[in-house]
């Protein structure tokens, strides 16, 4: 269930987070409480609230005193305006960066992409893959 690469909370935190942009929870929906979440995983409880509290502190879970934590409403939009920032550094800049070294013109990547495009206004984006 958890891997060795990095702690435990972080782990945690980042299902949760999993959770909102896939939408399997919304903004004032609570999230599961730290002693059950902590007792079906079988890991310490403190581990799971160190979690919930970094996720506080970004802004995406908020207590109410005495009911649990809850999903922020704007949770969702502040998690995918930080992948889609991380997609354009981590994905896009790395290709085009890896275009110029290798000697591919960028015009033949927008070419590439545009491709891309035109088929998923064709066959949606699932389509394409399935073709």
């Amino acid at each position: 269930m958890f891997d060795e690469r990095s702690p435990i909370y972080l782990q945690v935190a980042e299902r949760v987070r999993a959770d909102i942009v896939n939408g399997a929870l919304n903004g004032d929906e609570p999230v599961t409480s730290t002693t059950q979440y902590a007792t079906f995983h079988r890991i310490n409880p403190a581990t799971v609230a160190k979690a919930y509290q970094q996720l506080v502190d970004e802004g995406l879970l908020y207590k109410k005193r005495g009911i649990g934590m809850f999903v922020t409403p704007t949770a969702r939009s502040v998690l995918l305006g930080q992948r889609r920032e991380r997609f354009f550094t981590e994905v896009v800049d790395a290709m085009a960066d890896e275009a110029r070294l290798i000697g591919v013109p960028l015009s033949e990547v927008i070419d590439r992409l545009s491709r891309f495009a035109a088929a998923d206004e064709v066959y949606g984006a699932r389509g394409r893959a399935e073709r």
